[in-house]
């Protein structure tokens, strides 16, 4: 479909972008006194950022979007009998400038009049800037009036996202997720079903031939997967593909497929968004506007959605509610365990690196890494992986993975996962992965090696806090800082306990030998 976007990326509430300002807002700033004398008086008119020159020529040096400033510096004398004044004009609205300024005085008494001729016929908004109004206080404007459309912005996407939380908690949450977006967004929302077929939609009505287009540009993420929309009678079938022929060494890897793409038709903005990892529905979104923010409400829908969607209503959720009512009632791991899935599991901790969890980063975060088996806890995320599913480092988050392992070794995996996640955040690894192949001390006995290990632990028996920092401490190669960070402690605590550590054993924790054997006895306690 011709100008249709699409992004491949995972779907991921992000903050809205700055919005433009209004040339209408910054002309009615009372301080600044500019006064627009040519060009469009168009309300529709936005400014992205200002930018000062005196240059003859600024188009290499513009973005877009610019009100260009300049006090006519570069001005010849004999300007205004040529084509001076055309050309630059020109240059400017070829570089996408959305306006100029013009300051009166030092260098001009008033603004050229072939300035003002030129713009008009351009159609580039010229204002008149006074003498007691300097640039720097145009920028500003221009700045502080950016900050309250964004706080703005950002206002009405908390509402929203508020607003769509609470529609998914109700008895009824698909439609009601779907009638909150379509009022925040003035439009209407649509959920395609795996099939192409409307499922359920709400808002206002849009014209047929935008529907049509938005279920066409739905096609565009539905996940390859998913059953294609069945042909209209009478019209084309389709025909089964012959097997597709071994791919050759160094055959470039398919694109991933999108999944989230947006488009036009006509007057109206369509936008689409393949929800969860696979099952196939899409949300398509279809509105008269498209503001900074909408991407962001949108794509909170999408997750919401994905939820509503997912796996818990499909055989795999009653699996999963299965298996917990199982182990609440008693049974064991490994006879649950099959209910989840074969093989071997990855235990993961997850942290994020910018504020505390919550239940919908968390879900997404399961999503990502491929699993629904997810535990929300007060600053960490766990995540239950199959093997088969290789994690790898996510945006925004640090990651600790185990080693893999059956269900009777799913404790001792979680602790592995928390080491791992310990390790990562002091050594500001995005992901760190447990190491499991056989050690030395595997080569001992495990009850020997536990008996041996309660011994030589004895004296920290009872002040886990200590036990932890000397692991911790010894994992990082004695690094003070680095055990602080993974500790979350200051890092004369961390001196204070390992001082304390080597006064209970009675050992010399500067002796290789001793910090060894002390690293195979804590390994094993």
């Amino acid at each position: 479909m011709e100008g249709t976007h699409t992004m491949p990326e995972t779907i991921t509430p992000a903050v809205p972008p700055t919005p433009p300002v209004t040339l209408q807002a910054l002309l009615a700033r009372d301080d600044l006194a500019l006064r627009q004398i040519a060009g469009p008086a168009d309300p529709g008119t936005v400014i992205h950022w200002a930018h000062t020159s005196e240059m003859a020529d600024p188009y290499p040096y513009l973005l877009g979007g610019e009100l260009l400033l300049t006090a006519g510096v570069h001005i010849p004398e004999a300007a205004g009998s040529g084509t001076y004044f055309d050309d630059y004009v020109s240059r400017i609205v070829a570089a996408g400038g959305a306006a100029l300024g013009f300051g009166v005085a030092p260098v001009h008494d008033t603004v050229p009049r072939a300035l003002v001729a030129a713009c008009d016929r351009y159609g580039l908004p010229l204002l008149e800037v006074p003498p007691q109004t300097t640039f720097s206080a145009v920028a500003r404007a221009v700045w502080q009036l950016m900050a309250q459309a964004r706080l703005a912005e950002l206002r009405r996407v908390t509402e929203a996202q508020q607003s769509l939380a609470a529609a998914a908690s109700r008895p009824d949450p698909v439609p009601s997720v779907l009638r909150q977006l379509a009022q925040r967004l003035g439009g209407r929302a649509v959920l395609y079903g795996p099939d192409g077929t409307e499922i359920a939609g709400a808002g206002r009505e849009t014209p047929e031939g935008a529907r049509g287009a938005l279920a066409e540009l739905a096609g565009v993420v539905r996940h390859p997967t998913a059953p294609p929309p069945a042909a209209p009678r009478g019209g084309p079938h389709p025909t089964p593909s012959a097997p597709s022929a071994p791919k050759a060494p160094g055959t470039p890897a398919p694109r991933p497929h999108p999944t989230s793409a947006t488009d036009t038709h006509g007057a109206t903005h369509l936008a689409v968004y393949a929800l969860g990892a696979g099952e196939g529905f899409v949300l398509g979104v279809a509105a008269p506007r498209r503001d900074p923010g909408d991407h962001t409400i949108a794509s909170v829908a999408a997750v919401l959605l994905a939820l509503l969607t997912g796996e818990h209503q499909s055989g795999a959720g009653a699996a999963r509610s299965s298996a917990l009512v199982r182990l609440l009632l008693g049974a064991p791991p490994e006879e649950v365990a099959p209910l989840l899935g074969t093989g071997q599991w990855l235990v993961v901790h997850a942290r994020p690196e910018a504020q505390a969890p919550d239940a919908v980063a968390a879900s997404a975060l399961g999503a990502a890494l491929g699993s629904p088996l997810v535990d929300l806890a007060r600053d960490v995320v766990r995540v239950l992986v199959p093997a088969d599913r290789e994690p790898g480092p996510q945006p925004g988050w640090t990651l600790g993975v185990s080693a893999a392992a059956g269900p009777r070794e799913w404790p001792a995996a979680d602790t592995q996962a928390a080491r791992a996640l310990a390790r990562a955040r002091a050594t500001r690894t995005p992901l760190v992965r447990h190491a499991a192949r056989p050690a030395l001390a595997d080569l001992v006995p495990r009850a020997d090696a536990e008996t041996h290990a309660r011994t030589l632990l004895a004296p920290l028996a009872g002040q886990a806090a200590l036990a932890d920092t000397l692991r911790t401490w010894l994992s990082l190669h004695g690094s003070w800082d680095r055990t602080a960070v993974a500790l979350g402690v200051h890092r004369n605590t961390v001196r204070q306990r390992i001082a304390r550590c080597s006064a209970l054993l009675a050992a010399d924790l500067d002796d290789p030998d001793v910090r060894m054997e002390l690293w195979f006895a804590l390994r094993r306690d």
